[in-house]
Order: C-alpha cells, then structure tokens, then sequence
C-alpha cells in the first residue's frame, strides 16, 4: 500500500484528503493516508463560533455558489439541505464621510456601462469625464504582468480606482492594488482589454445583462449552512476513513530517502511517505527542509495582517434603515476600518429576533499598527469610526474580536512566474512533494477546494508513474 501525508489541515488540505479517498476507492487503488495538523483543530481562518443565539463567523463568511468547485463539493458531502443564501441588497460605497449606493451597472466595482459612471454622486465631474475615457483609450501592449493598479488607473483613472475598484477589487484580498498582480488575480481583465479595446467593452460582451426576476432578487449568490460554515469542515472530517487525521501534531522536517520521504514531528514519532502534499503557509514550507535553498525564496510571499470586530447589539440601538447589507471603504482618507457587513441583513438566521449583528474589517497594507491595540481599544477605533457614519446609541451587548497575524499571502506583480519556478525547482529536487493553498493559486475558498482536488489527482498519478 502506498504512503501519502497530507501538513495542514485546513480547506485546502482536508480537501485533498477528501479527494485522495475518493479518487483511490474509484481506482481501486488503496492507499495509507494521514494528515497532519499543528494546532488542535481543524479549518484554518473558517472559524465560526455560536454565542448567545448569535452564529458568528470568525473567518470568511459565505461561498460563490458560481464556483463549481465548491458546489461540487458541497453534493459531494450531502450538504445541499444544509445551504443558506444571503438576504440581498444594495452595497454601499463610503466616500469623503457618507455612504453611497454602489453604482447598479459593475461587475465587482469595475464599471461595465456608462451610467455606472454618469449616475452616482460617488465621483466627481473630473472622475467622472476621466473614467468615461476607459472607452476609447487603445489597448495597452501585451506584458506578461503589471500591477491591477497600474492597469485600472490607466484604464478609468484615480478617481476611479481609489473611490470604487480599489474597495471591492483590493479590499476581497486586502492587498494594495497598486502591488497586487494582475494576471495572478484578475487575468480576465486584461484578456477582455487585449481582446475588445476595452474593459468596459469587454465585459458588456462577456457578461451581457441578464433579466432580474423575483426570484433571483430574493436570493443572493453567495451561501453558508445553516449551522456556519464550519459545518463544511466538520463535514469533510466526517467523511474522512477513521484514524486519518491527527491534530496537535506538528511536523519537523521532512528528509528525502531512497523510497520517498520520512517526515519527523515534534512528538519524536516519524512517518514514511512517497508523497506529501504541503497545505501549510508558505512561510512554514522553508523550515521543513535543511538542504534545499530555493525553498527560501518562499519567504518572500509578503503576506498582511488583518482583524474583524463582530458587535451584537439591541435592535433599538442602531438606526439603520438603509435597504443593504454593508458597505466597503474608498481607498482615500485616513480611515482605518475597510468594510462593514450588516450580518443580520446579510445572514438573518444568524442573528435572534430584535437584535443587531455588525462585522467590520480592519487591515490595510500600510495600516497595521491596529494589531498592536488591546482588543478594547481596536473595538473603541472601529466604534467611533462607524458612529461618523452610522446611528449607534447604546454600547454592544458584547464584542468578539478576531485577529488574523501575516495571514493574508499578497499576489504580487511576477506572482505566477515566480511559483511556477519553485514548483519547477520541486519536480527536479524533490518529486513527490506538492505545495498547495491560498498563498499559490488563489485565496478563495472555492480556489482551494479546487487546488485540493487536483493535488490529489497529481499526487496518485505521481505514485502510478513511479
């Protein structure tokens, strides 16, 4: 029986371990698996945490039910009964102090037709004209990478960029747009750019308008389960065969032998395998390996903090009869906080009767001294940041505060060149072994469910080839 073990046991490795089982009992082909946790649970940042009636997310929130991966999987685990899907509403924008509606017309806070530029007070006449020009402004000359931020200024301008693009594009990442890569998070832009002339052209030939129908205004397109979405992992835990995985148990090193790898954990025990897949961060890779210095390199990958203050309030202390489920932050000002979900609008089975459920987001890559506040005083911040903009009349009922050290891996300009040349480097020095997660090939839930997937697959064809 061939030996594979899975290091980390989040989304992306679970999902690897998943798949392997699946895959191994189709073939046939029955392997030894075990996967290796260092902490003493599992799920990574999905966190959800049940407290006085309220169902709180610590990490994400919701899935795209338009990535396949993940409503794959979710058949696949027998949770479609478990699906919830969010409340819409409008999406706000806050500029210079005051929330405004999120122009109708884009896609992801790109403007795909002109009235998302002429009808919304968020720009100014100057934005407004600047932005209109994305129209006629030629195609820029092929490149094999550029920063979003050099390619959206350039297409709509600085307005633009910092009062709309930059909250919805950036702030999903919490990266800087003026870093970010391109073609490692958003090649699709520059594929419709190259293909149309423009971006706005594009996707009004890409993604032509649809009829909105009652039904689809009921229903958004993103979803949770019932109990949070730490039901997946548990799900995934479930269906994995018994003495699988081990928590609490951390891996030391990882030597190559004749026959594959022994990987020693810090227990003292050591396991064989002929395959591993790594499912760590990137910066935990380096210190697995004595003698293989190109894995240094993987310290590079910059990677951001972030925090979320969740507050339960009473219903009669906030005044908000805006029709939304939250706001995003314009990339200007000296304002700390980045977005505000209005949970119980959003995810209304995760808040009791008469009561109020906000989340706000802290955590930009030039601001992150917060992480050196007490939880007091970033619940302080966030509070009078929001009563500039929000009715808040009473203290909350309690606070969860949820910090999240160098946890957020930035793509930036040269990201996809850069991990190809190190899993190059892998394929020659140390077959077998396979780095997988959101600092590689997307930060998304569904993207690493998907990345799961295929290491699997590559991994038992690796053991069928050798």
């Amino acid at each position: 029986m061939r030996n594979i073990v899975i290091i980390g046991g989040g989304i992306t490795g679970l999902s690897a371990a998943f798949y392997l089982q699946q895959e191994s009992k189709r073939k046939q082909e029955p392997i030894n698996l075990k996967l290796i946790e260092a902490s003493e649970r599992l799920g990574g940042k999905i966190k959800t945490m049940k407290r006085d009636g309220f169902t709180i997310e610590q990490g994400p929130d919701s899935l795209l039910s338009r990535k396949p991966a993940i409503v794959e999987l979710t058949k696949e685990l027998g949770l479609e009964d478990e699906m919830i899907f969010n409340e819409t509403g409008s999406s706000f924008i806050l500029v210079d102090g005051k929330l405004h509606q999120m122009p109708a017309g884009t896609f992801m806070g790109v403007p795909k037709e002109e009235k998302a530029i002429v009808d919304t007070e968020i720009f100014t006449e100057a934005g407004k004209k600047r932005a209109l020009e994305e129209l006629e402004i030629p195609k820029g000359e092929p490149v094999e990478d550029q920063s979003l931020g050099l390619f959206m200024r350039r297409r709509f301008g600085d307005e633009a960029v910092n009062r709309l693009i930059a909250p919805m594009l950036a702030g999903i990442h919490s990266g800087d747009i003026d870093a970010m890569s391109l073609m490692a998070i958003y090649p699709l832009f520059y594929e419709l750019e190259q293909k149309y002339g423009s971006v706005m052209k594009g996707l009004q030939e890409h993604m032509p308008n649809q009829p909105v129908t009652k039904e689809k205004r009921s229903s958004g397109i993103f979803f949770s389960f019932k109990d949070g979405l730490e039901t997946l992992i548990h799900q995934l835990h479930e269906k994995l065969a018994e003495d699988t995985v081990s928590t609490g148990v951390a891996a030391e090193q990882i030597v190559k032998t004749d026959s594959g790898y022994e990987i020693y954990l810090e227990s003292g025990e050591k396991l064989a395998a002929e395959a591993v897949i790594l499912a760590t961060e990137h910066s935990a890779v380096p210190n697995l390996f004595d003698d293989h210095p190109f894995l240094q390199d993987l310290k590079q990958i910059p990677a951001v903090s972030t925090a979320n203050v969740v507050m339960a309030f009473d219903a009669d202390a906030i005044e908000n009869d805006l029709d939304g489920t939250g706001f995003q932050v314009a990339r200007e000002g000296d304002i700390e906080i980045t977005a505000c979900t209005w949970t119980n609008k959003k995810w209304p089975s995760t808040t009791p009767e008469n009561k109020v459920l906000l989340r706000v987001y802290v955590g930009r890559p030039e601001k992150q001294a917060f992480m050196k506040l007490s939880d007091e005083a970033l619940t302080e911040l966030v509070l009078d940041e929001l009563k500039k903009v929000m009715t808040i009349k009473a203290d909350p009922q309690f606070t969860v505060v949820t910090r999240w050290k160098d946890a957020r891996p930035q793509y930036q300009v040269g990201h996809r060149k850069f991990i190809q040349r190190i899993r190059d480097e892998l394929s020659t020095q140390l077959p077998g072994i396979q780095i997988i997660g959101s600092s590689y090939d997307g930060a998304g839930i569904p993207d690493c469910v998907a990345n799961g997937k295929k290491a699997a697959l590559e991994a038992l064809q690796f053991l069928q080839n050798n």
